[in-house]
């Protein structure tokens, strides 16, 4: 029994949904259960934020408010009017809105993008990655308290960005990608195509 819960070098177990649970060498001597639980738990996290990135990007895929009518550059002109740290508009006033269309179109697809990646669970990296880097720029664009704020305003008007920033930088440094995700259920498909 003793040294039965404890995983001795990096193995690779399923769960009883059939999902893989990949453990680093770092992580050994921890009790298997609480990696599981752990585990599963992150996994959770990646795929609750996941639906808040396709419910957000999924109205301005298939609707053309955000897109084709105004919405996107009626947005950029609230970050700029009040919201939007000082170094943020320039760029927002001459490239953001000068290409408004296309970047709305990138904002709507790379949304939707994060989203179904995250649920999924493909590509988790790269698209937690590309989430911290959409999340910085929205804080940047929109989250400024005004000259003169306290240092704990910063963190505070931040919250909006801040905290899917971290959760996405979480499983962009984690194995969460290899917990529920598809992967084998695609590699099934293939060897019966093949």
């Amino acid at each position: 029994m003793g040294n039965e819960s404890f995983f001795s070098a990096p193995q690779l177990k399923r769960d009883p949904l059939g999902c893989s649970l990949r453990m680093s060498p770092q992580v050994q001597g921890i009790p298997a259960r609480s990696l599981d639980a752990n585990a599963k738990a992150l996994a959770y996290l990646r795929i609750a934020v996941g639906v808040l990135f396709l419910i957000f990007g999924e109205y301005k895929v298939f609707g053309t408010q955000f897109t084709l009518d105004g919405g996107f550059q009626g947005w950029i002109n609230r970050f700029i009017a009040a919201g939007a740290y000082p170094f943020m508009i320039p760029v927002l006033r001459g490239f953001v809105l000068s290409h408004g269309t296309v970047i709305a179109f990138l904002v709507a697809y790379g949304e939707l993008a994060i989203g179904l990646a995250l649920v999924l669970g493909l590509l988790v990296q790269a698209a937690s990655i590309c989430g911290v880097i959409y999340m910085l720029a929205l804080l940047f664009s929109s989250n400024y308290p005004g000259p003169g704020a306290a240092l704990w305003q910063y963190f505070g008007a931040s919250l909006d960005h801040s905290v899917l920033a971290l959760c996405l930088g979480a499983f962009a440094l984690s194995g969460v990608g290899e917990v529920f995700t598809v992967r084998p259920w695609l590699r099934r498909l293939r060897r019966r195509a093949a």
